[in-house]
């Protein structure tokens, strides 16, 4: 016995507040962004950066990637909104309420913005990229259900016991048929389950220099080219393949080329962090997300190595001194200072 008939749609994605009105598509992708934020947090403490820069980060990743979204489906559905038989007028393209937004735009212009605000805060791009990009899976696995309230992006008809309902007259839909591929869940799970891999390789393998982010974007890639190929909404197609499958293509290689070129990648990653930055994981704490063969090569120091460099730094300068008395004595007492300053010589956390 099936364990589901079909998956009913939403009865309405808009519910009014008054004179406003609460969409869910807006809902899902804000509660996807605070997700991300929250996420991205947890895991750059645990990196050691300063609490609070994801956040900040934010300010300028959000914007941009809601500009690039509307950006890239307005230009790759321009038919919608421009020319005399448009089923919408031009201003309508602004609306960004209604929905209609491409994640390859999102996430170039995100990233665009995230890289002018490390730019600013001294910190390295690929670090916050990894760390951000099991978030930013989870944060899309949450926004794909708007396209479930507004009952849009689904594929083509199926007789399985988890189809989902739609209401005859939808773009896309055919005549007769009302139970479809539900596409946005299919998405929904792969990228719950990228996050988890992404998160266990991360610490399984000590991936660093971006190559996190760019496993996201070939795991991403992959499953979007086939659930892409079940759609049957209106696209533009390119040798009997989507628009978006093409994409998916070219990004896909282009990450697994970055794979390869990042794969010997070593070196420091600044995190922003100065010493005595309030609620910093200390210097010398261990990352979960990276093991002690690839830590910066201060961290691999431990106490007993700096107490050994102390001791033959203290022998040197209690040898003889070759002019006379007084020489000598501010030649020892140079010493003794430099060996009570040792501690002071390890690199403060911002240069880690």
């Amino acid at each position: 016995m099936p364990l589901l008939a079909s998956i009913p749609s939403p009865s309405q994605g808009v519910w009014n507040l008054g004179p406003i009105p609460i969409r869910a598509y807006a809902l899902c992708i804000v509660l996807g962004v605070i997700v991300a934020v929250w996420i991205g947090e947890r895991r750059w403490r645990a990196r050691g950066g300063a609490p609070g820069t994801i956040t900040d980060l934010a300010v300028w990743a959000v914007p941009f990637g809601l500009v690039g979204g509307r950006l890239y489906h307005v230009i790759t559905d321009w038919q919608i909104y421009f020319g005399s038989d448009a089923p919408k007028r031009p201003i309508d393209a602004l609306f960004i309420w209604e929905g209609g937004l491409g994640i390859w735009g999102a996430i170039a212009l995100g990233a665009l913005g995230v890289w002018i605000g490390c730019r600013r805060r001294g910190i390295s791009f690929t670090a916050i990229a990894d760390t951000l990009a099991p978030g930013v899976a989870v944060a899309q696995a949450i926004g794909r259900w708007g396209n479930y309230f507004n009952q849009e992006l689904f594929g083509g008809p199926t007789d399985l016991p988890w189809a989902l309902e739609i209401e005859p007259g939808r773009p896309g839909t055919v005549p007769g048929e009302t139970l479809y591929h539900p596409t946005f869940l299919y998405e929904s799970l792969w990228d719950l389950a990228l996050a988890g891999v992404l998160i266990l390789a991360a610490r399984r393998f000590s991936l660093r220099h971006g190559r996190v982010f760019a496993m996201y974007v070939a795991g991403y890639t992959l499953g979007r080219f086939w659930i892409e190929g079940l759609r049957v909404d209106p696209a533009h197609h390119i040798l009997g393949l989507r628009l978006n499958q093409w994409t998916s293509i070219v990004i896909f290689l282009c990450a697994l080329a970055y794979l390869w070129l990042a794969r010997t990648r070593t070196g420091e990653e600044p995190l922003g962090v100065q010493s005595g930055d309030a609620g910093a994981a200390p210097a010398d704490s261990a990352d979960p997300a990276h093991g002690r063969d690839q830590a910066d090569e201060p961290e691999l120091v431990s106490g007993e190595e700096r107490e050994d460099a102390e001791a033959r730094d203290g022998a040197g300068d209690d040898l003889p001194p070759d002019g006379d008395t007084g020489s000598g004595k501010q030649t020892a007492t140079a010493g003794a200072g430099a060996a009570s300053d040792g501690p002071a010589a390890e690199p403060e956390a911002g240069q880690r």
